[in-house]
């Protein structure tokens, strides 16, 4: 007994599957939200103006914290909004790939404040944090338009300065990484990448 022959439509139809799967997995992640790294960065200035004085204690840790959990929100609402008025969706493989290399350096840096704390360590935590959080911008960056490797490699940057310089200058590098990179980075991609 023969295998029937494939017709024409089904063979078109699997090339049409091959052809979206390549696209998909060549396109890049879009909805990184510029407004919305503005507004990121604002509330750190003002976290890190409330918090100046407090540098390595438990309250500074509190505030910060709860700083990262106001840019989280932020960043979520802005990434949802952008990706629906450009009509993304954020169950493509772009998105996925994106949020598979910028989560786990933030999950790492979760566990490493945890460390950090245990430690006494409070006055470094600026370090860690920048750090780990360039490597997950440079990291979801690479899936990203050209702009955010080069905000998550200033973040690396800047962390490791933050480690190198006294404690005391904690502050003054969340300022400049969490408020002004953002703000800067954030303008420079809602001019040219669409919010």
């Amino acid at each position: 007994m023969h295998k029937p022959l494939p017709t024409l439509q089904g063979h078109a139809i699997d090339n049409l599957q091959f052809i979206r799967d390549t696209m998909s997995r060549a396109s890049r992640f879009t909805a990184v939200p510029g407004w919305g790294g503005v507004a990121i960065g604002v509330t750190a200035l003002v976290t890190s103006t409330l918090t100046v004085r407090m540098n390595g204690t438990t309250a500074w840790t509190y505030w910060w914290m709860a700083e990262a959990g106001v840019a989280v929100a932020i960043g979520v609402a802005t990434i949802v909004l952008k990706a629906k008025r450009l009509q993304l969706s954020l169950l493509d493989a772009p998105a996925k790939r994106f949020a598979l290399a910028y989560v786990p350096p933030l999950v790492a840096g979760a566990v490493l404040t945890l460390v950090f704390l245990e430690n006494g360590l409070m006055s470094r935590l600026p370090g860690c944090w920048l750090l780990l959080y360039g490597v997950g911008i440079t990291a979801g960056g690479t899936l990203s338009v050209r702009v955010v490797p080069l905000l998550g490699v200033l973040f690396m940057a800047l962390g490791a300065a933050a480690f190198a310089a006294p404690a005391s200058y904690g502050d003054a590098f969340m300022a400049a990484g969490f408020g002004g990179l953002h703000i800067i980075f954030g303008l420079i991609i809602a001019r040219n990448y669409g919010g």
